[in-house]
């Protein structure tokens, strides 16, 4: 059962061997991208420019700046207490959401990974903290669209590729979010559609589906209950709000004056796409070529704009690595045991766990 768990993990040597080439040629392409970002962003204004607008910040409106990034952090942890039925505390879900965010810093954006790990160690199948999981980021996906498309509204010539690239992720986003849902109300639905995917696909009979369909299905059981749904709407309002604050906040600090309703919204919905890439070192360069975007459709000045994305993907980083790290410790968890390294060995009962998944279908 030891060498089925470790070939589970990375395969037969070679295989190791593969993945850790792979793994090394990510991360080089990694730093690559964050250097040529913040080189193409920099050639254009003079540094000691940047340098001296960070240097004009205005103290009270940054720290209302940290506050908001750090109620993010809280909004968006009730969010996923409230999507995983409340079978942790609000107080761990804080914790794993900081370990996610800090994670996330990571090249290979191990923090959703993470989360789930560390979800298990409290008791929670993986398959049913990935589904809540997945569930949020769908939600995200809805929201991000919403955000584009209130803030083209008000552009008097908004960019084609921006509105169709919006237009597609809110379509995947609402029919992946309008499945679960059906499956959450008809889970025999979903029992007869595996049945049918076995017995077309055979090797799939191998694995244990049936145990993993029926985690996934207590993963969507929130989503059954109208007052459930409404709560999470609430929350994914406040969670969009504080990021919202926290940039409109950073503007005030750095004495930028522009149509915030425009500049505001668009900058987090492009940061948020820029975030999603998962080739960047902790998102440095094309979180700061966003704000660029941004401050250009507004009318900003460049040294403006490259000032306003160091301020906040700053103060983003050096938060998400405290709680992080906060989280990380009161959880009792290792950065080996939460973001994947190999060189944990499963447990006995992880075994066994493991075997009886098996032998349940």
């Amino acid at each position: 059962m030891a060498r089925a768990v470790q070939l589970w993990r990375c395969g037969e040597p070679r295989g190791c061997e593969a993945m850790s080439a792979r793994r090394l040629l990510f991360f080089v392409a990694s730093i690559a991208v964050s250097a040529v970002s913040l080189v193409l962003i920099l050639r254009t204004v003079p540094f000691t420019d940047v340098v001296n607008s960070l240097s004009r910040t205005d103290p009270v409106y940054l720290l209302l700046s940290v506050l908001a990034v750090v109620l993010s952090l809280l909004t968006r942890a009730v969010r996923w207490w409230i999507l995983l039925n409340r079978r942790i505390s609000i107080l761990e879900s804080f914790h794993m959401i900081n370990v996610m965010f800090l994670g996330n810093q990571l090249p290979f954006r191990v923090g959703e990974v993470a989360r789930g790990v560390l979800a298990t160690r409290r008791g929670l199948p993986l398959v049913t903290s990935g589904t809540s999981i997945i569930v949020e980021r769908l939600i995200d996906v809805l929201m991000l669209v919403i955000l584009i498309a209130a803030t083209v509204s008000r552009m008097p010539a908004a960019p084609a590729e921006l509105t169709d690239q919006a237009s597609l992720f809110g379509l995947l986003g609402f029919v992946g979010f309008l499945t679960l849902l059906v499956f959450a109300h008809a889970p025999d639905l979903a029992h007869r559609l595996l049945d049918k995917l076995l017995r077309a696909f055979k090797p799939l009979q191998r694995l244990p589906m049936k145990t993993m369909l029926s985690q996934l299905l207590d993963g969507l059981q929130p989503l059954k209950e109208t007052r459930t749904l409404l709560w999470t709407a609430l929350w994914t309002l406040l969670a969009w709000a504080a990021p919202l604050a926290a940039l409109y906040f950073s503007h005030l600090a750095l004495g930028i004056e522009v149509n915030y309703a425009i500049s505001v919204p668009l900058g987090i919905a492009l940061t948020a796409i820029s975030i999603a890439l998962p080739v960047s070192i902790a998102a440095l360069g094309p979180f700061e070529v966003a704000i660029l975007m941004t401050g250009r459709l507004v009318g900003m000045s460049d040294v403006d704009a490259i000032a306003l994305g160091f301020l906040l993907h700053g103060l983003n980083v050096i938060i998400y690595a405290v709680w992080g790290t906060l989280g990380l410790l009161a959880l009792g968890a290792s950065p080996a045991i939460a973001f994947g390294s190999n060189s944990e060995q499963p447990r006995e009962g992880d075994y066994s766990r493991a075997r009886n998944s098996c032998t349940n279908d």
